[in-house]
């Protein structure tokens, strides 16, 4: 692994110039209501602020603050943010994010964690964190062969064993979480802990024979949920090509598709930016578009979307011969997607803490980054011998 600056080139931000100045607005269509996607007067609002008033060198400058490396891990090139933290015994710590956010998904907690005693903390509490782009997102290669998705883990603990740490804790949200999962499950020796703000959507394609009143809620809701308002899932998992060539040309397409998310999962009330400034819900979608990853970051829904009967085989193999005793904490936010009951927790995972948490999202770490460090700091204190 070798220092990385994130540096994207003049011409790809001439390029985006150009393009932001000739956006088509879609027009008088009578979408006006946020429960129809991104409205068309709040998607011309954020592609003026974008033409005119954002600035990317600066957002480039302020991710560029954090440490970062590159390097080839298995065949495959990945990017991390890796910062040292300031303490007497710094705790190796890998952050995992999801779609649709990236690396920028830490900004705001990455402080809290490698330097506790600079905000209001206890230095004891410090952690090693290491924050990698997910594998075709950012500046990380995709694993574009079909099932790549369920190498991750594998990828993260070469990872973590090439930067020197041979014991870590992990935490993860959305895609995160099942990447954690994963890499918990196959290399538990290495796991000191893992932490997580959702238990992973897939296994609720298993569902029990047995749920409690509790389960059997939680499991209507995701269904009820997945009818609403999980049409991108399939879209991403079984068409992944045509949406990537449209929202690959489209800055302002792009935007519309992600920040509609940053919306509807977060903790706003249904006003996204009393809780992401335009510039910060732009800083995360000028990643996707200078490095022009829109695409490779559907694969992930690809793969679990066609996953065969070979391959659920060979994973259900991997569990068995796995390991599902590393113990698990699980921070819950209210306005995620999801909420799970204890009891579906326990059924996947070694469950020693649970907390419900009081406000905040699906982007707990940059909406509420106190309450989440907080809850990492706890969990993992007794497991740093």
């Amino acid at each position: 692994m070798t220092p990385f600056t994130i540096a994207v080139p003049d011409e790809t931000l001439r390029d985006l110039q150009e393009r932001l100045a000739r956006t088509r607005p879609a027009g008088d269509t009578g979408f006006a209501r946020w429960d129809d996607g991104t409205p068309p007067d709040y998607a011309q609002a954020l592609v003026a602020h974008w033409r005119d008033r954002f600035d990317w060198r600066a957002r480039e400058a302020a991710l560029n603050r954090f440490d970062q490396v590159r390097g080839e891990i298995d065949g495959t090139r990945l990017h991390c943010i890796h910062q040292r933290g300031i303490g007497p015994a710094p705790l190796p710590l890998l952050l995992v994010h999801g779609y649709p956010d990236s690396i920028w998904r830490f900004e705001k907690i990455i402080p809290l964690l490698t330097d506790p005693g600079a905000h209001g903390g206890d230095p004891a509490d410090a952690f090693h964190v290491v924050a990698p782009s997910l594998p075709g997102y950012g500046w990380s290669d995709p694993l574009a062969e079909a099932g790549g998705t369920f190498r991750f883990g594998d990828l993260f603990a070469g990872l973590m064993s090439t930067l020197g740490y041979d014991r870590y804790g992990a935490h993860g949200g959305d895609w995160g979480s099942t990447v954690v999962e994963l890499l918990a499950r196959s290399h538990a020796r290495h796991v000191a802990g893992i932490h997580l703000t959702d238990v992973p959507f897939w296994h609720s394609f298993d569902a029990p024979k047995d749920p409690s009143p509790a389960e059997a809620r939680f499991l209507a809701e995701s269904k009820a949920w997945q009818m609403q308002h999980g049409a991108y899932t399939m879209i991403q998992g079984t068409r992944p090509a045509t949406p990537a060539t449209a929202l690959a040309d489209s800055p302002a397409g792009l935007a519309a598709w992600i920040v509609e998310k940053f919306r509807e999962w977060s903790d706003c009330g249904g006003d996204v930016e009393t809780r992401f400034s335009k510039d910060e819900l732009l800083t995360n979608v000028m990643i996707y578009w200078a490095t022009g990853t829109i695409g490779s970051a559907f694969l992930p829904y690809r793969d679990f979307t066609k996953a065969g009967a070979t391959r659920w085989l060979k994973e259900a193999a991997r569990g068995w011969l796995g390991s599902d005793a590393t113990p698990a904490a699980f921070a819950l936010f209210p306005k995620d997607i999801g909420t799970p009951p204890r009891a579906w927790a326990k059924r996947f995972f070694n469950v020693t803490r649970w907390t419900e948490m009081p406000r905040g999202g699906h982007f707990a770490a940059y909406e509420e980054p106190e309450l989440l460090a907080e809850d990492i700091r706890a969990f993992f204190r007794d497991k740093r011998a």
